[in-house]
């Protein structure tokens, strides 16, 4: 008498072999199948299914290595992976994990919730201050340079970034990683900003940018003063000279003492004490010491220009560097009338009744 298995289309002539049959994975395979409205499988391609999903779980337990068990942190690479690992933060998450023993104790406080709460905030503004990708890495696709210009090269010929106003730029560096950080960190695009649509992961962000072409930074409008502190517009100024070398630091002129005030070689100035009322005066410092040396910059103005790029035009500057010195006249109105109406205009505690 033969045995058969229906759902596996499988004839037995024994009754021991009939029952470890149902005992087998492909058959409970084959049961879940039926379950769920679907034909069922032969022995190989149950056997290939199997090799298939083995692979994949090696490579999920290969990937898994990039994860740092002591911050619960996840890394695309392993230069990354291993800059985390050298990292003060990093040993101060294993120095929490480690059990610390006491010799003696006195005394067991519980945290109150106030004390919780403080230590979570503090915990958040930690990861907060560790931006996932360094200056080396594309902020649009994630590929690693060897250096800063690399990556900004890479960034233009790859994707056609280019900064505005080149030229006048200050510090690079910090640029391209608060461009980096709004990215990364917020998954703000950079030219949409805050008009756009909103996006809550790298992956959409990066997606988004590159399909509508928005890997160019807005530097105009409101977003002036976002990147003010980056810039240095004192040479596009009307009473700059055009004969000025920017990069020369200005010497002061030594003076006699009998001219009211003395210029020392440190450039400090003395003056005399009949001038008190003006010398407590606090204008803006000058900005014609601004060093603008930078091999970074050199380097990618070189590159811009080799591609065909050409410096922005010095009345276009001026405009730029006239509205962003409008917004903080703004800014420094509506702070004052905030802080008239709220009454806080002092910036420090200042204990208003003493209780002796």
């Amino acid at each position: 008498m033969s045995l058969t298995c229906i759902n596996c289309s499988l004839r037995f002539h024994d009754a021991n072999a009939h029952k470890d049959h149902y005992k087998t994975d492909w058959h409970r395979y084959n049961l879940k199948l039926k379950i769920n409205g679907l034909p069922p499988v032969t022995s190989e391609e149950f056997s290939r299914r199997v090799l298939q999903q083995r692979e994949a779980a090696k490579n999920i337990d290969e990937k898994a290595i990039l994860y740092c068990n002591a911050c619960h942190k996840q890394f695309n690479s392993e230069k990354s992976h291993a800059n985390h690992l050298s990292s003060k933060k990093h040993m101060q998450g294993l120095e929490k994990l480690e059990p610390k023993t006491e010799v003696t104790v006195k005394k067991l406080v519980e945290p109150n919730e106030q004390q919780i709460a403080e230590e979570d905030d503090s915990d958040e503004w930690e990861d907060d201050d560790e931006s996932p990708i360094a200056c080396n890495e594309c902020m649009f696709c994630g590929h690693e340079s060897e250096t800063l210009d690399d990556n900004l090269k890479h960034m233009s010929i790859d994707h056609s970034f280019f900064i505005p106003d080149a030229e006048y730029l200050c510090d690079i560096e910090g640029l391209v990683g608060y461009l980096a950080d709004k990215i990364t960190n917020d998954f703000i695009c950079i030219w949409c900003n805050d008009r756009g649509r909103t996006f809550y992961s790298l992956d959409a962000v990066r997606k988004h940018m590159k399909d509508k072409g928005h890997c160019k930074m807005l530097h105009e409008g409101l977003a002036l003063a976002e990147y003010a502190e980056f810039y240095d517009y004192s040479s596009s100024y009307p009473d700059h000279a055009e004969d000025m070398d920017i990069d020369e630091v200005v010497t002061p002129e030594l003076l006699d003492g009998d001219e009211y005030q003395l210029v020392l070689p440190s450039g400090a100035v003395i003056g005399h004490r009949s001038l008190l009322r003006y010398y407590k005066q606090r204008l803006n410092p000058s900005r014609a010491v601004v060093s603008k040396s930078n091999k970074h910059l050199h380097k990618l103005l070189a590159e811009y220009r080799s591609i065909g790029w050409s410096s922005a035009d010095q009345s276009a500057a001026a405009k730029r560097a006239k509205d962003i010195h409008h917004m903080k006249r703004q800014y420094q109105k509506w702070n004052m009338k905030l802080g008239v109406k709220a009454n806080k205009l002092q910036r420090h505690f200042r204990i208003q009744n003493e209780v002796y």
